[in-house]
C-alpha cells in the first residue's frame, strides 16, 4: 500500500516468524539528522487498519528520529496467515521488531494495540523507552465483558463471520459509514484518500482473520489489570468524542498508575483517531513529550 505513503517514503520488509512485515520509513535520510532513537507507530486492529493510519503524522519526525511505520502481521500487505490471532502473536511480532531495531524505542500506538503493547512494555521493559498512546485500551477494562456485545458473538458464528466481514468492512459503502459513524466526530474531515486506503487494507487477501479476532474479542482483556506493573514514562492522548472507549476511563487507567502515567490529554472535537481526524494537534502533543525527553537526555 506504498500508494497511500506520504511522499519521501518508501516500502521495506522485515522477516519474522509469523511472515514477513512490511514497514514504511523515508527513502532518503535527512542530512544531519537530529537523533537515531527509533519512534515507532502502531495502528490499530480494526478492519481496514494499516500503517496509513500514522501517515499524517510521522513525516513530522522523519528529519530527526529514525521513523518506522509497519503494517502488523494479518494488516495492510503484511502476510496475512490463516490463524486464530491471541494477545501472544502481538507480543511476537513486536517483540521481534524491536529487538530487529537494536535499541530502546519510543512507541506510539492506538486503542487495543496501545492495550497491548503496555502489556509487552511491562514484560519486556528493556525494549522501549517511552510509550505515547492514543486511547489504549484492552476493551474488557474494569470487568467489561466485550464478548456478550452482539456483534462479537455474531462473529463467532462460523460461516456467518465471512458474510459480515464481506458486508460490514471489505465494501466501499461499509469502510465509508464506518468511519464517519465509529471513527470521526465530524464526517467532513474524512478524505476520499483514507476512504480508499482503508478499503485497500480491507481487501487483501485473508485479511478477514485478524479482523475478526479484534471483532470477537479474541484479543480482549482488562487493560486496569496490568497497568499498576508498568514501569515506563507514559503519556495517554484521547479524543473527547471517542466511540469505544471515553475520557472517562482513560482517566480512570491512568490514575492507576500516576508515578508513570501523565494525566490525560485531551483533544476536543476529535473521535477515535485524533492523528487522522485533526493530525496537527497529535503532532503538537507528541513534540512536547519528545523534546523534554531529549532535553532530559541532553542534561544527563
Amino acid at each position: 500500500m506504498l500508494q497511500f505513503q506520504p511522499p519521501g517514503f518508501g516500502q521495506r520488509v522485515l522477516k519474522t516468524s509469523l511472515g514477513v512485515m512490511v514497514y514504511y520509513e523515508p527513502v532518503i535520510l535527512p542530512s544531519g539528522r537530529g537523533s537515531s532513537l527509533p519512534l515507532v507507530f502502531l495502528h490499530s486492529l480494526g478492519g481496514g487498519s494499516s500503517a496509513y493510519e500514522w501517515s499524517k503524522v510521522y513525516p513530522a519526525f522523519a528529519a530527526d528520529y529514525r521513523v518506522i511505520a509497519p503494517d502488523l502481521i494479518g494488516w495492510g500487505q503484511s502476510t496475512h496467515p490463516e490463524r486464530h490471532y491471541r494477545p501472544d502473536d502481538y507480543f511476537t511480532m513486536l517483540s521481534e521488531l524491536l529487538d530487529w531495531l537494536g535499541e530502546p524505542a519510543v512507541v506510539v500506538a492506538a486503542s487495543l494495540t496501545a492495550g497491548l503493547t503496555i502489556r509487552l512494555a511491562i514484560q519486556r521493559p528493556e525494549l522501549f523507552r517511552q510509550l505515547f498512546l492514543v486511547a489504549p485500551s484492552g476493551y474488557s477494562d474494569f470487568g467489561l465483558d466485550y464478548g456478550q456485545n452482539l456483534a462479537a458473538r455474531l462473529a463467532g458464528l462460523p460461516g456467518l463471520d465471512q458474510i459480515i466481514y464481506q458486508l460490514g468492512a471489505a465494501n466501499e459503502l461499509a469502510v465509508r459509514n464506518f468511519l464517519e459513524q465509529f471513527l470521526f466526530a465530524d464526517r467532513r474531515r474524512l478524505m476520499p484518500e483514507t476512504v480508499a486506503a482503508y478499503l485497500a487494507s480491507a481487501q487483501q487477501f485473508n485479511a478477514s482473520y485478524a479482523a475478526l479476532a479484534s471483532l470477537r474479542g479474541d484479543l480482549c482483556f482488562d487493560l486496569a489489570l496490568y497497568l499498576g506493573n508498568l514501569r515506563l514514562p507514559t503519556t495517554f492522548v484521547w479524543g473527547e468524542q471517542a466511540r469505544f472507549s471515553s475520557v472517562t476511563t482513560g482517566a480512570r487507567l491512568a490514575a492507576l498508575n500516576p508515578d508513570f502515567i501523565a494525566p490525560v490529554q485531551v483533544i476536543p472535537e476529535v473521535g477515535v483517531l485524533p492523528h487522522l481526524e485533526l493530525p496537527a494537534r497529535v503532532i503538537g502533543l507528541l513534540s512536547g513529550v519528545l523534546n523534554a525527553d531529549l532535553g532530559a537526555m541532553s542534561n544527563n
